[in-house]
This record gives C-alpha cells, sequence and structure tokens, in this order.
C-alpha cells in the first residue's frame, strides 16, 4: 500500500527570496519529497512550503529544513504581523494515504527528538502529538512570542520544552512539531485599515471565545497594503466549511461598517473545500463532485467503468461493489452494506435538501436547508468512509484466527489477537448504528422544510437509514457472542439497547 504524508513547515521569514529559495532546495533534495507549493508573505514575515511524500523522506527533509533555517533566520532581527517562537516556527505531519493520525504523532516524537539532537533547538508537541492538554492549542505555546518565551522559560517549569534544555536556541528559538488533520489557512481582507475591527470579527468568529467549532483566528494588520485582515485556520473544513465562515465574517464586519474586499488561501487546500463552496454560493442545481471534470478523469484513469458493460452509467457505478459484496469472501459483508445502506440515506437527504432549496416555494428555508446540506454530505462521507473500515476490522478478525497455536505461549497470544479483534469489529459497526440513527432523526427534520415533491425520496432515505441501523446493530451482537471480556460485552451491550431505544423513537417521530 502507498504510504503518503503532507509537513506544511512555516519559516519566519517572508521578505527575502533567496531565502526561501534556499529552504526549499534544501528540502527538495530529499529523494521522495515534492515540493507542492511555497508561499511568503511581507507582512507576516512567513513563508509556508507544502511538502509531501513517504513519511520517512518528507520526516528528513523537514530536519533539513530545520536546520537551514537555524543558519539563516536570526529571530532576534526578527519583525512581522505573524506570532512567531521560532526560526522554523512549527512543523505539521498530516495523513493522506496509508498513514494514520497515530502514525504521524509517532514521527512527529521521533522528528522532534532529532531536532535536539542535531540541531540543538528546543522542541515543543501540538495538536495530536501534544504531551500536555495544554499543548494542543498552538496559540498556547505561543504565547508571548519568541521574546517572552525566552524569558519565561528562565523561571517558569510550565514553559519549558517538551523536549531539549530549558533555554530557547539564541538565534533560531524552539520549534513546534506536531500532528494533526488537514488545515486550511484563509484569510479575509477588510476595506478597513483598523486593527480593531479585525480583532473584533476573529474574536466573533473563533471556537474559543464561542464562534465557530474548528475555527482558530485573529486579527492581522496589512500594512502595505493599508488594510486589516481576519487570518484564519480552519482545522476540519468538513465539519465548518470556508463557506460558513466568510458568511460570518461578512456579518460581523457589516457591524462596524465594513466589507470583505478579498480573500485568500495560504498553502493549498482539498479540491472538495471548493467544491462544498460552490454548491453553496453558485447555489447549483443538482450539483455533484463527478461533474467536476478532474474527478471524473481521476475515476476514468483508475479503471471505474463509468459507462461500459451491462446496464446504464448508474447500473456500472454500483456493479463493482455489488460483485465485491457477491463474491465468496466474507467480507465486504453485513457491516459494509449497512454503512452504504446509511450513506446512501445521507446522499438521498443531500438530494432533497438540494433540490428543496432552489424551489420558490421553500425560500423561507434556504438558509436552514444549506445547513442541512453541509450536514447531510458530512453523514455521507463519514458512513461511506466505514464501508473499508468495517470490512478491514473484520479482515483482522480473520487474520488473527491464522495465527499459530501449536504451544500454550502461542495459544495465549493467539486468543488475545482474536479478543482484541473482535472488540474492533464491534467497534465499527457500532458507530455506523450512532451515525445513522442521528441521520434517522436528521431526516426527520427535512419532513417541514422540504418540497412537498421531494417526500418519497425523503421517505427512501427514512427507510435506508433505519436499515443501516438495524444492520449495523445486528452486527455489534454477532460479534459481542464471541468476546470473553464480560465488562466489555456488558457495557457494549448496555450502548446498543440504548441505541435501541433511540431507534424506536427516531422511527416513531419521523413517520409520515
Amino acid at each position: 500500500m502507498k504510504r503518503l504524508i503532507e509537513c506544511v513547515p512555516n519559516f519566519s521569514e517572508g521578505r527575502d527570496p533567496e531565502k526561501v529559495a534556499a529552504l526549499v532546495a534544501q528540502m527538495s533534495a530529499v529523494p521522495g519529497v515534492y515540493v507542492l507549493d511555497r508561499e511568503m508573505d511581507a507582512d507576516h514575515n512567513r513563508s509556508v512550503v507544502t511538502l509531501a511524500g513517504d513519511p520517512e523522506a518528507v520526516a528528513e527533509a523537514a530536519l533539513r529544513g530545520v536546520g537551514k533555517a537555524m543558519e539563516l533566520i536570526d529571530l532576534t532581527q526578527h519583525t512581522g504581523a505573524h506570532p512567531r517562537v521560532g526560526a522554523t516556527d512549527v512543523v505539521p505531519f498530516i495523513p493522506i494515504e496509508g498513514v494514520t493520525i497515530e502514525d504521524c504523532v509517532a514521527l512527529a516524537r521521533r522528528v522532534g527528538n532529532e531536532i535536539w539532537t542535531r540541531h540543538r533547538i528546543p522542541v515543543f508537541f501540538y495538536e495530536a502529538a501534544a504531551m500536555r492538554p495544554d499543548r494542543v492549542n498552538l496559540e498556547n505555546i505561543r504565547r508571548g512570542q519568541f521574546e517572552g518565551l525566552r524569558e519565561e522559560m528562565k523561571r517558569n517549569l510550565d514553559r519549558q520544552p517538551d523536549v531539549g534544555e530549558p533555554k530557547v536556541h539564541p538565534t533560531a528559538g524552539v520549534t513546534v512539531v506536531g500532528a494533526r488533520k488537514f488545515l486550511i489557512a484563509y484569510n479575509v481582507n477588510l476595506n478597513t485599515s483598523e486593527i480593531g475591527v479585525a480583532n473584533k470579527i476573529a474574536k466573533a468568529i473563533r471556537f474559543s471565545s464561542g464562534g465557530l467549532r474548528y475555527v482558530k483566528s485573529m486579527g492581522v494588520e496589512l500594512k502595505a497594503r493599508n488594510l486589516a485582515q481576519v487570518s484564519i485556520n480552519l482545522t476540519d473544513f468538513e465539519q465548518t466549511p470556508m463557506h460558513r465562515v466568510y458568511e460570518m465574517v461578512k456579518r460581523e464586519a457589516a457591524r462596524y461598517g465594513a466589507i470583505p474586499v478579498g480573500s485568500e488561501i495560504v498553502g493549498l487546500l482539498p479540491k472538495k473545500a471548493i467544491e462544498m463552496a460552490a454548491g453553496y454560493f453558485l447555489q447549483l442545481e443538482n450539483f455533484s463532485p463527478s461533474q467536476v471534470f478532474e474527478n471524473k478523469l481521476e475515476t476514468a484513469l483508475a479503471g471505474a467503468p463509468l459507462d461500459a458493460g451491462k446496464g446504464g452509467k448508474f447500473a456500472n457505478l454500483a456493479r463493482p461493489f455489488l460483485d465485491a459484496v457477491a463474491a465468496a469472501s466474507p467480507t465486504p459483508g453485513g457491516g459494509s452494506v449497512s454503512a452504504l445502506a446509511g450513506a446512501l440515506a445521507a446522499a438521498l437527504g443531500q438530494m432533497v435538501a438540494g433540490l428543496s432549496r432552489k424551489k420558490k416555494s421553500q425560500a423561507a428555508h434556504v438558509d436552514k436547508l444549506s445547513q442541512e446540506l453541509d450536514a447531510l454530505r458530512r453523514a455521507a462521507d463519514e458512513l461511506t468512509e466505514t464501508i473499508d473500515r468495517d470490512a478491514a476490522s473484520y479482515d483482522a478478525v480473520l487474520a488473527s484466527f491464522k495465527l499459530p497455536h501449536g504451544d500454550a505461549q502461542e495459544i495465549t497470544a493467539r486468543d488475545a489477537a482474536v479478543q482484541s479483534a473482535m472488540k474492533g469489529a464491534s467497534e465499527v459497526p457500532l458507530e455506523v448504528a450512532e451515525r445513522t440513527i442521528a441521520l434517522l432523526e436528521r431526516v426527520g427534520q427535512l419532513n417541514s422544510i422540504a418540497a412537498a415533491s421531494m417526500k418519497s425520496d425523503l421517505e427512501v432515505a427514512r427507510w435506508m437509514a433505519v436499515a443501516g441501523a438495524r444492520g449495523a446493530i445486528a452486527n455489534v451482537e454477532t460479534n459481542l457472542d464471541g468476546i470473553t471480556d464480560d465488562s466489555y460485552v456488558m457495557h457494549t451491550r448496555g450502548k446498543v439497547s440504548q441505541l435501541r431505544e433511540r431507534l424506536e423513537r427516531a422511527l416513531h417521530a419521523t413517520a409520515a
């Protein structure tokens, strides 16, 4: 299986192109590493480089970048609008393919220790790699910036690094290393130079101040352009999409007589984020990611028989999965089919919400329908992802039964592996059950705002969600029969019982 990660080191240099070019050259020289993007900002005095490739190669590239930044950047001479504590300020690792967030945590920890060993730069760990709860959020580590941290590390035990001596490198400061999900750096520029306005908007939208979940933000003064900027980090664009953030910035700006005059992406972003924004702002009728040329081409190149074989294009889209289920092999089985049923229910819900919001008769519900559309899209993605996870969890059970069991030691090891795998195979359908029941409840909320002509589609979505929930619960109960941990079984059966009651309530509440 191909293993692929992203790394986005942030360097405290955004005004000298030659220095940034030297940093990029140092990292790109590592075989197997691809430099996908580089961004420089003079006001922020910061550059962001996007690397991708094999985890080991990317880790080495990041280490070399840290070393080069130590040579080229002197924080005692550095000024800029963006907070910073290091010449290489932050080094996040992001899983892309064949790699888990746990893998990236392990990699971040190893790279952090190696930064100290090679370069004698102290290291803090953040996000998923954090070793202390108060260091999950990057802003807590950056508090006081380089100058403040330099003084606090001398006397405050709570401000000492996770790796290295309790004093900053004299010119390179410290480096913050972590593991996280894909982050979108998104900035909105205002038609005012008043930094106070940007700060008020940033406070209103960021989660830590009671704003939008998965949003971090601050006000920044763009002196070169005589503008104020709301600088935003969006840590989960599927839960809180860009268009929702932009709309809230726009509404908050209006309170102070300001308007957005443009926005920008720093670095790269997933194509899906743009597709979601397009569907929202353009109010595209029946929009689907399959209408994007590159998506269609990628599917075709992957060998999917979109328009060939027996039946029409939709039948041929379904055929590969149907064949996989029909094959004489245990996976994909009932658990994956239950997840698919839930995903189909969510997809139908998206169709209902999308079509309803373009009808004049539902004009009063457009905003609510748009919100439901976003939520249903997320539900579909989450349930689709569990199709493969369920199959993989049961494959692990089958593999555990094939372990050697000749002597007592092997038997003990095999039994432990079987029990662990059986628990894993119970957790995935339990998650599917929870998600499909929540989906059924959401489908019920569409009843009062969906167009009357869509009621039959909504009813189909309702029953597909029920099928997914009941099928998933059946899988959980079957797997529990093979688990010998009485405490785990009792606890899980209690969850199942609660889910059954919740399902029945949702089924009754959503009845036509």
